[in-house]
């Protein structure tokens, strides 16, 4: 299933989409149970999890690479969605508290730039929260959802990947332990499915989260050439 952007909206209306969501989002909110007063950005399609995350927050925003395209975000009130470069994030230097990556890195050509960009905006003690696809789950083996595009990973080469760009990982957690199949039956014991997963078989998780932190100290940089500087636009509505 290609992952552009109408693809992942059109997943997450399906029956199946919409229990991927619901599990993922428990998953989130398990690593992330409380994000009072903080800013918040998702970047790559992580609106279907962000509306559960915004009341809580300062201010929440959304971005969605160029790679995938962009659909305007809330469907009522203001557009809070932009199309970006992954690899130039329009925003300053410590400005961002916690950034939740979903279906981004898995797809993304300039996935260590991205990294070092998130590193770059987040503020002391900032935190990333990566949703990835596994690649010893059965969803990423299915190119029949947007979690069988792309590259899946397992937990220890996203620490790996974290820990190369100047994150420490903290925390790590897994969802979707119900095969990927558009049975009514089965998909009503999703919830069974994933205490079942989680206790017996988290190896086998469609998705897996990893938490990391910014460390503080600085390694060596490479020294870059100077990129055009590219003007962003807010997303409309209805595209």
């Amino acid at each position: 299933m290609p992952s552009d952007v109408v693809d992942l909206r059109d997943f997450y209306g399906t029956a199946l989409g919409q229990v991927a969501r619901r599990m993922i989002r428990r998953a989130i909110r398990r690593v992330w149970p409380d994000l009072h007063g903080m800013r918040l950005l998702g970047v790559g399609y992580a609106t279907p999890f962000l509306s559960m995350l915004a009341p809580d927050t300062e201010r929440v925003v959304a971005l969605m690479p160029a790679s995938l395209g962009v659909l305007g975000w809330p469907a009522d009130g203001r557009n809070l969605v932009a199309l970006a470069d992954e690899g130039e994030l329009p925003f300053a230097d410590y400005s961002i508290d916690r950034v939740l990556l979903v279906h981004a890195l898995e797809t993304s050509d300039e996935a260590r730039l991205m990294l070092k960009e998130i590193w770059r905006i987040l503020a002391g003690g900032g935190r990333l929260l990566i949703v990835a696809p596994n690649r010893r789950g059965i969803w990423a083996r299915r190119d029949l959802t947007p979690f069988g595009s792309g590259r899946p990973y397992t937990v220890s080469q996203l620490s790996q990947l974290l820990r190369d760009e100047q994150f420490t990982p903290i925390a790590t957690d897994a969802a979707l332990f119900i095969p990927p199949v558009r049975r009514r039956m089965l998909l009503r014991s999703a919830a069974a499915w994933e205490r079942i997963g989680k206790r017996w078989f988290p190896t086998f998780a469609g998705v897996v989260l990893v938490e990391a932190t910014k460390q503080i100290y600085a390694k060596p940089t490479v020294a870059r050439a100077p990129r055009r500087r590219l003007v962003y636009t807010p997303a409309a509505h209805g595209l």
